[in-house]
């Protein structure tokens, strides 16, 4: 009861009319950054600090908070709709969304992965409100033998995704391992295949793997079987979700969200391993199989849902025990510091008003987000429509500047080439995209 009590206080301080403006440019904010390809919540915030100093915590991390589940629900839409993945949490989403956006009901998946972040972004909420202290507790229940056994088991759900030949699949995530070994070895301090070039001791970034395979590649790929006489716009029937689709999507929401807000809370769980489960899980449960492959709604509700519930399980350890467990937290614990506050059990009593405004927030923003999304669903549709020269035109160039937004380094551009151009190769011999990433992640 003493946290409905807080929670009340919160919203009486997130429903201040400048707090909800803060909370309206966030999310609004947010979107835009999940759309663009290699532009995440990490970058935002981080270039938004200088700005923010001025306006006070409470509402700078009202709107940061609009700003980290905003690109949740925009990483949803280029995936489905272009195949290219805004947020690294969107990968899954991208397997059959846009299997279905190509079969005519990218609305439909649109409308399921809006509604899907948004009863995980609620339910994932109302767990931060309630137990966040008790499932903060988990990291330190977890020894490096646990650890090891979630790993393990996210290799497992590779196979999944492993495409009509285990032995493509298998090539395709030892080479993501091979790019997630590269660097300093934490353990010796030796740099492992780095072939003496020092932008490679830090590794490399996920990011640039991830705009470049799904970006990079599928746009050589499209080009490189592009024919003007049959280029003819990929038709989008309906707004909204059939009562089937709901029928299919409701406990794949569910799932989603008991999966990805526990996963969240862990260090290093992010949002890609929930996703990869949820979208194992999906598959072994659903009554439709064969649809998979092939547009089936419930790989987009349950790693949409799954997602929305890590980034939420996110702010679990950050805010009760200053443990950044992702990059955008890496980065709000940096704004946390800039305006002289430390995360940690006393800021809840310290400073209520932040804490619980930033948690009233966070329900608000889900209900802003929704509202933003479901009525723009007939505008991000007609993406579809547009000529795929431009279109393509357009994705390269938003994706070169997100890269070279988030390093800085020529060397990147380089590396994104070598492998957009890996990914377009590995498109025409038929070798899946997916267990790559999962190797360089989990690598």
């Amino acid at each position: 009861m003493e946290s409905l009590e807080y929670l009340m206080h919160g919203f009486g301080v997130a429903l201040q009319p400048m707090n909800l403006l803060w909370a309206f440019i966030g999310s609004a904010l947010g979107t835009a950054i999940g759309v663009l390809p290699g532009i995440g919540p990490a970058l935002t915030i981080a270039l938004l600090l200088p700005v923010t100093v001025s306006i006070g915590p409470t509402s700078a991390f009202i709107m940061f908070a609009g700003v980290f589940y905003g690109a949740m629900y925009g990483g949803s839409t280029t995936s489905i709709l272009i195949n290219t993945p805004g947020e690294a949490g969107s990968m899954m989403t991208a397997l059959e969304g846009n299997r279905m956006a190509r079969k005519g009901r990218g609305a439909a998946a649109l409308a399921t992965a809006a509604i899907g972040s948004f009863v995980a972004g609620t339910l994932a909420t109302l767990a931060l409100t309630f137990v966040a202290p008790f499932v903060a507790e988990l990291a330190f229940v977890f020894k490096p033998a646990d650890y090891f056994a979630l790993i393990v088991l996210a290799f497992c759900s590779v196979a999944v995704v492993m495409g009509n030949s285990r032995t493509r699949g298998l090539i395709s995530l030892f080479l993501g391992l091979a790019m997630g070994v590269i660097g300093i070895d934490k353990l010796t301090g030796q740099p492992r295949l780095t072939f003496g070039q020092p932008e490679l001791l830090d590794g490399v970034e996920l990011t640039v793997v991830l705009v470049s395979l799904f970006a990079i590649g599928e746009i050589l790929f499209v080009v490189s079987r592009y024919d003007p006489g049959k280029d003819k716009p990929l038709s989008v029937s309906g707004k909204w979700m059939t009562k089937q689709d709901f029928q299919r999507s409701w406990r794949p929401w569910l799932r989603g969200t008991a999966l990805g807000f526990p996963m969240g809370t862990l260090p290093g769980g992010g949002s890609e391993i929930p996703t990869m489960l949820s979208y194992t899980l999906e598959r072994k449960l659903s009554k439709h199989p064969e649809e998979f492959g092939h547009g089936a709604i419930e790989g987009v509700a349950g790693p949409e849902a799954a997602n929305n519930a890590a980034a939420a399980g996110v702010l679990v350890p950050l805010l009760t025990l200053g443990l950044p467990t992702s990059a955008t937290a890496a980065v709000l614990l940096a704004a946390f510091q800039n305006y002289g506050l430390q995360p940690g059990p006393n800021l809840f009593t310290s400073n209520a008003d932040l804490v619980w405004g930033l948690i009233a927030s966070l329900y608000i923003g889900n209900v802003m987000l929704l509202v933003l999304n479901l009525p723009l669903i007939g505008m991000w549709v007609k993406l579809l429509s547009v000529p795929k020269p431009q279109l393509y035109a357009g994705i390269l160039i938003f994706a070169l500047i997100g890269i070279w937004g988030v390093s800085g380094s020529e060397f990147d551009l380089i590396v994104m080439v070598l492998v957009g151009v890996a990914g377009y190769v590995m498109r025409v011999y038929d070798f899946p995209i997916a267990p790559v990433l999962i190797g360089l992640i989990l690598g």
